[in-house]
């Protein structure tokens, strides 16, 4: 029955996730969904612990309901300078 609750709140954007936001890299993570705040909010170490791990600084979690789009769950904010750093008039420069 839980699992149907969910699929219900996340379907009306009612589910909580979890919202970090981190300057280095700069990205936006969303974690969840979750069926209750409490849950997203027990949840936000465990997130939190592994970005640490992996070097993230300045670390900021927001628990929200929301309705993120599946493939925008990480949000790399220098992906479109990177992205053009790899292209030259439209075409991949592969490395040697």
């Amino acid at each position: 029955m839980s699992d149907i609750w969910l699929s219900m709140l996340e379907f009306l954007g009612q589910a909580w996730w979890a919202e970090v936001v981190t300057d280095n890299p700069r990205c936006t993570y969303y974690f969840g969904p979750f069926a209750s705040s409490s849950e997203a909010e027990s949840a936000k170490a465990g997130y939190v612990a592994d970005l640490r791990q992996e070097g993230a600084t300045n670390i900021r979690v927001t628990i929200k309901r929301c309705k993120p789009d599946p493939k925008d769950l990480t949000l790399y904010e220098g992906a479109e300078e990177d992205d053009a750093a790899l292209h030259v008039g439209g075409l991949p420069i592969f490395s040697s």
